[in-house]
Formats: C-alpha cells, structure tokens, sequence
C-alpha cells in the first residue's frame, strides 16, 4: 500500500468515527413500473459559446465551443466511447443566429464575434461552415429578460440546406431541435406559443420530406426552453397530432454560478425537492395534449451562466445532479441532457484537460446499472437519504441510486418488497442470497469540493494509456443491511430481487 492510500484511510476512518449510524427501511413496490425513461437516457450537450464568453469576472469555456473544441483530443474520445452510445445535443444559447454555410455562399463566413450591443447575449451572428460540420459529424460517427418578440413564419430555408447537405453525407441525426430559449418570456427572445407550433409543424413537414422511411426519420423536439405553464399548454394543444416527439425544457434551479449558496442548495433536500413540481407539470401537460410524446430535459447545468465557480465541478454536484436524474425518471421523462460534456464550469470533463470529473463517472455508472423501467420506492426515514430504483440495466434484478445528503449520518438500509396492488403493509422484508453489486462514491480525503471522487475507496484516474478506468463492483452479502456513508453515493445492484415488473 502507498503513502497516499494510507492517508485516504486514516482520514475516512476519522469521518466514519464521528458519524452516526441511522437504520432506514426502504420498500419498493416492484409488481409495476411508474414510468419508463429511453434506454440512453443519459444525455450531454455540446455548447457554441466562444473563448471570450465571462461572466463573473472568469471565462471558463476556454477551447470547448462547438467552433474551437479539440476533436482529436483522445481523451475526448475515449469518454465519449465509454457510454456506448451516448446522446449529445448540439446547441445552446445562441443557437438562434446560427446560419449554415451550405452552399459556400455566405461572404466571411465566421464563428460568433464580440459585440457591445445590438445581438443577443452580446455576440454577432455566428456562421457555421460544412467543413466543421463534417468535422463534428465525423467525431460523432468515431464515437457516436427583456421583451424582445419574434415574429414572421420560421424561415426553413437554410434548414433545408443543412438537412440535405446532411443526408448526402449519410451522417445519422437522432433529432431535430427548434430554437433554444424561445418559449414563455423567453431568455433574450421570445416567440408566441402558436407561432412556434405553426413552426413546428413546417419542421415536422420538413423532416417528412427530407427523410421519408419512417423508420430512419429524426424525431422532432421542441420548444427547448423554461417551463411557463399557460405557453406550454398553448402550445402543445396548438401543435397538432404527432407533430412534437420530444417536448423539451431547460433546468437551471440552482440560481446564478456565483450564486454562494449553490453548496448548501445540492445538499438541501427541501430544496432539491422544490424543482418536481415542474417536472410533474411538464409530464401532465404531454398527458393532457400531446400523448405521443415524451418529455425531454434537453439542457440542465444546475447553475446559470456557465455553472457555479467552485462547485459544479466537484462531488458535491452530483447529489444535484444524480438526483434530478432519478426525479426526472418518475416523473417520466425519457432523456436528460446535462450541460456540458466539456467547457463551462458544469462540464463533464474538464475543460482543458478533458479529464472526466466526478459527475462524468455518475452519469457512466447510471448509464450502465440504472434500466428504463422506473420502480416506486419509498422509506420513512430522514429526508437526507435519497433513494431511487429501477429495473436493473441488464436483467435480472433491480438497481438502486442512493444519495446520502448529510454530513454527519449514515444509513443501514433494510428493503422491504411491497407486492400488494392494493397498498397497505409491505408484503414481507427482502434478504439477498447472492452478493450485491455495490459502487460506493466517495469524495478524496472526506472533501465534497473535491473534484477528485473515489469509487470503492480508490481514486477514479485515467490509465497511463488514458484509458476509462473499469468500473468494478464489490461484491457484498446480501443478507447485510446496505450500508451508505455520509456525503457519498452508492449503486447497487441485487441480482435476486424479483421484481414481476422487471421480468
């Protein structure tokens, strides 16, 4: 054992000394699912913002806008490849004063340009040349305030273009977007809510058009903005039948990046649980008018204006972070796209180096153990242990997320298997005859502003061939109560729970 090794032991056995012990029964009704996500429900984005993009006196972006972004970097890549596959969504704030230089007929064709005003977000038109988006496609193939009404009819034209040229080259798109920020009183701009679901339905005519064979054709996604309940409905009942596949919205609940309370907001569970009225809203309004659909969070980095400055890196962020996941998934949302994958301080990867950071291995884990079928689960204990629980990833048996919040406790979890249709009392307590699968995330040296976290107590680091490091379980007996530490996250899978759900 090296002197690091022994100096992570000395501290983590000193945090478990001053912690207290809590007993929690956890049931889980696993006779029928109350939600289904996609089966890739994990999501990043890719953003277009350029290096001079500051807020707070910092620029975080650095090289990782869309025009810039290293795409040979293998880092990158091999990041990206882990997830197998992984969704990723191209776009951002500003999106809307994009134009394709399809048809190499646009003069000075440049990426987004400072301007003191005049353009939104204080950025000029930005154009995109088919060279770069060749490149884009080929990384993708390698690893697969202020009332500013728009109005008019959506011009498709350049559209158009883009999508032809697109097809020609055989890249594979897995939808198509329209607008960003636009919807409610809009971010920079606004659109009323039946002129975008006219919109939409001249993009969802589009997209028929230009990919006729039902079975290749991208979804249609919209309105890619904050949730404002009467545009919403509007706009939904507006759209027409089998026009929006996707219906998607924005989180940013945690407030400004320089927002100082953002550490103290990821590890509030009141707080945390605040943001579920609007995922409940957003499901029931598809209910109610769009049936078809799904909902999408198609953009979510906790904090605005590139994420908070010392946390959203860190291990802190995944408590928000794992626990939007499993909220969205019961309030049945089908994917979650996390702002970003690389640039910003909310990135996946850091932003120079591509290293992942803490929260890249709770997406993987999540991407690899937690199936789509979503399970009730419930427990009458302290507020600050999250539980979730779906069908496991690869059958049999079901998986858990759980998210301890506190600081000083941890939790002995016994399950209890409640297969009683009815409700009332659970049907009987559940012991494991085989080992559970167990992923312990820890912060290094007890930190939870670390950006270094510990899976099973060793550090996760790149190989020194830069590959992902293996995810290994341990393997637990599975007539041991589950033991959560304080301030961790754990994954665990049991192989012998029998779910009628899951079967």
């Amino acid at each position: 054992m090296n002197f690091k090794s022994i100096t992570f032991f000395v501290v983590f056995l000193s945090c478990l000394l001053v912690s207290k012990a809590e007993k929690v029964e956890v049931v889980v009704e696993g006779a029928t699912p109350i939600a289904q996500t996609d089966e890739d429900f994990i999501c990043v984005t890719l953003d277009w913002w350029p290096t001079n993009k500051c807020d707070y006196d910092q620029c975080p972006w650095g090289q990782a806008g869309l025009f810039n972004l290293d795409l040979k970097n293998k880092i990158l890549e091999k990041a990206v490849k882990a997830f197998h596959p992984l969704r990723i969504r191209v776009g951002g704030s500003l999106q809307d004063q994009v134009v394709y230089n399809v048809r190499n007929n646009i003069e000075n064709c440049q990426p987004f340009q400072k301007q003191d005003k005049g353009f939104l977000f204080g950025f000029s038109i930005g154009c995109l040349d088919m060279k770069r988006w060749d490149e884009l496609n080929e990384f993708f193939n390698q690893t697969r305030n202020y009332d500013n009404l728009w109005v008019g009819d959506w011009y498709s034209h350049n559209a158009r273009d883009l999508m032809s040229y697109t097809i020609s080259k055989g890249y594979k798109i897995d939808s198509y977007e329209l607008g960003n920020e636009l919807c409610g009183v809009g971010v920079s701009a606004r659109i009323e809510a039946k002129q975008y679901a006219k919109d939409m339905a001249a993009l969802k005519n589009l997209v028929k058009e230009m990919y006729p064979n039902p079975k290749t054709q991208p979804k249609v996604l919209g309105p890619g903005g904050f949730y404002d309940k009467k545009w919403f409905d509007t706009f939904l009942d507006a759209s027409g039948h089998d026009v929006i596949d996707g219906v998607t919205h924005h989180i940013y609940n945690l407030g400004p990046g320089n927002n100082p309370d953002v550490v103290r907001r990821v590890q509030d569970p009141f707080f945390l649980t605040q943001i579920a009225q609007t995922f409940k809203d957003v499901s029931n309004a598809i209910v109610k008018f769009a049936p078809w659909s799904g909902a999408w969070v198609s953009e979510s980095g906790g904090a605005y204006n590139s994420g908070g400055q010392l946390v959203s890196y860190t291990f802190a962020f995944g408590f928000w972070y794992l626990d939007q996941l499993g909220m969205t998934s019961v309030y049945s949302h089908k994917v979650y796209c996390r702002q970003a994958l690389t640039g910003g301080n909310y990135a996946l990867l850091n932003t120079t180096t591509f290293v992942p950071n803490p929260d890249y291995y709770g997406a993987l884990l999540w991407h690899r153990v937690m199936g789509s079928k979503v399970l009730s689960v419930t427990h009458k204990g302290s507020p600050y242990l999250r539980v979730y629980s779906h069908c496991a990833k690869k059958e049999p048996g079901v998986s858990f997320v759980f998210i301890n919040l506190s600081k000083n406790t941890s939790f002995d979890v016994d399950l209890f298997h409640d297969l009683n249709l009815n409700g009332g009392s659970p049907n009987f307590e559940f012991k494991g005859h085989k080992k559970r699968e167990e992923y312990h995330l820890t912060p290094k040296d007890g930190n939870i502003l670390s950006s270094i976290v510990l899976l099973n107590g060793t550090p996760l680091e790149l190989s020194d061939s830069l590959e992902i490091p293996e995810l290994k379980p341990k393997l637990v007996d599975g007539l041991k109560p589950i033991s959560i530490a304080a301030h961790s996250i754990a994954f665990v899978t049991i192989r012998d729970f029998n779910a009628p759900a899951c079967s």
